[in-house]
């Protein structure tokens, strides 16, 4: 749960990296929360919660971009069908890289 807190607490910070733990962390736990109100018949709050939560999931893929090197922008080719949202999961699946631009490897232990 501390992923989430996390993801919200950075709500709209698009600088920085995320490791792969904590966005996979988020996405599951964001899945867990709608799928549950979906059950529950809470459509429109359903809805409303993930209304809330694009921000943040949008600014937390652009972190985890910016662990594997690339820009936050690399987000748009989920506008490509199928291919373009099969290469985005690919590249927040990878492994983090050394430091680079967007600041050192979070796995390292130095803070940022």
């Amino acid at each position: 749960m501390d992923y989430f807190t996390g993801a919200l607490k950075k709500y709209a910070d698009f600088t920085g990296r995320a490791r792969r733990k904590e966005y996979w962390m988020f996405i599951l736990i964001y899945f867990i929360i709608n799928i549950t109100l979906a059950v529950l018949g809470l459509d429109i709050l359903s809805g409303l919660v993930a209304i809330g939560l694009l921000v943040p999931s949008i600014s937390i893929a652009a972190r985890r971009l910016h662990d594997t090197g690339r820009s936050g922008w690399w987000q748009l080719i989920v506008l490509i069908p199928i291919i373009g949202f099969i290469v985005l999961i690919v590249f927040l699946a990878q492994d983090s890289h050394d430091a680079n631009d967007y600041g050192v490897n979070p796995k390292s232990g130095v803070p940022a």
